[in-house]
C-alpha cells in the first residue's frame, strides 16, 4: 500500500500533526489496516476507498480503531484535492456522514470539514475527580466561565478549562493511568484549554486512549470545544482559533466556524505539508 505522509493544521510552513493517508481501491481487512497504522507509527492514520459516490473512511491509531479523527480528514481532503482536483467530497465513516473539502493552490494546500453532530454533558463527580487528580489539578485552577465537560463532536473528549497559560504549558501525567481511565469512561481525548480571549484558545490534548502522550492538533476535539462553547452560550462570534501543539515545539493551528443551531455540525479548517514522499508499505 502507498502511504502519504501530511501534516494537518500546519503554521505555515511549520509544524502540524502527522497523518499517513492510504487510498485504496478497496479497504483492507481491518487487521492489516491496524498493522500498518502501528508500524507507520502516527497517531492515527486514515484509510480511504471509493464506495458509490462517496468515499468509505476508516481511522486508526497504533493501537486502536477511532470512529473520527479530524487531523486525518484534514489530510485526507487535501489528498483527495491533489488526487481528483479542489472540490467537495461525502466520506462515510463508521457512524456518520460527513463532507470535506479539499483545495490546493500555488500558495496554500489545506481542507475543511463538516464535524458530526455536537452535544455535551456534565462530568460526573467522581470522574472529575479521577481527572483532576491525574493531572495534578485543583479546583482553583479551573476557569468557572467553561465548567468541565463531556463535549462530542464525532467521539467523547473531556474538556477541563484552566485559569491561566502557566498551568496548561505545565501539564503533565501518567500515560498508564490516563489509558485506564480513558478506557473506562471510553474518552478520545483529554482536552486542556486556555482561554486567551473569547476567540483565541489554547489547547493541550492528551490521547493515552491510543497510546500517545499527547497530539500536536486534534481536529475532532476543536469541534466538541467548539459545540460545547455554544451550548453554553460563550461569546464566539462565529468563529475561533486554536493554537495547538505550541508547547510540544510543533506549532499548529486549527480555525473553527460556529453557527447558531445548537447540536449542528461545526466546520473546521486548516492547512496541511508533505512531511516526506510517500512511502511503499508491504503489510
Amino acid at each position: 500500500m502507498k502511504v502519504q505522509h501530511i501534516a494537518a493544521f500546519s503554521n505555515g510552513p511549520h509544524g502540524g500533526n502527522p497523518a499517513g493517508v492510504i487510498l485504496c481501491d478497496g479497504l483492507p481487512d481491518t487487521s492489516v489496516m491496524q498493522k500498518a497504522a502501528a508500524e507507520i507509527g502516527y497517531s492515527e492514520s486514515v484509510f480511504a476507498a471509493p464506495e458509490g459516490e462517496a468515499w468509505r473512511v476508516r481511522y486508526f491509531a497504533p493501537k486502536v480503531e477511532v470512529d473520527f479523527c479530524g487531523h486525518a480528514t484534514i489530510a485526507l481532503g487535501a489528498a483527495l484535492a491533489q488526487q481528483n482536483g479542489a472540490g467537495l467530497f461525502t466520506l462515510d465513516l463508521n457512524h456518520a456522514r460527513i463532507t470535506v473539502e479539499g483545495h490546493l493552490s500555488k500558495t496554500e494546500w489545506g481542507a475543511s470539514f463538516q464535524s458530526p453532530p455536537t452535544h455535551s454533558a456534565p462530568v460526573a463527580v467522581t470522574v472529575l475527580e479521577d481527572a483532576m487528580a491525574l493531572f495534578g489539578l485543583n479546583p482553583a485552577n479551573l476557569d468557572p466561565r467553561i465548567p468541565p465537560a463531556v463535549a462530542h463532536g464525532g467521539g467523547d473528549h473531556l474538556i477541563l478549562a484552566l485559569k491561566d497559560r502557566k498551568t496548561l504549558h505545565k501539564m503533565r501525567y501518567d500515560l498508564a493511568k490516563g489509558q485506564i481511565l480513558a478506557r473506562r469512561e471510553r474518552y478520545i481525548t483529554f482536552n486542556l484549554i486556555y482561554a486567551e480571549t473569547a476567540q483565541v484558545f489554547h489547547a493541550r490534548n492528551p490521547f493515552p486512549l491510543g497510546g500517545v502522550y499527547e497530539d500536536p492538533a486534534t481536529g475532532a476535539a476543536a469541534a466538541a470545544l467548539s459545540g460545547y462553547l455554544r451550548d453554553i452560550e460563550w461569546p464566539h462570534k462565529g468563529s475561533i482559533t486554536i493554537h495547538q501543539g505550541d508547547d510540544m515545539g510543533i506549532p499548529c493551528r486549527l480555525m473553527t466556524e460556529i453557527t447558531q443551531q445548537r447540536g449542528a455540525s461545526i466546520r473546521v479548517s486548516g492547512s496541511t505539508r508533505t512531511i516526506r514522499e510517500p512511502q511503499l508499505l508491504e503489510i
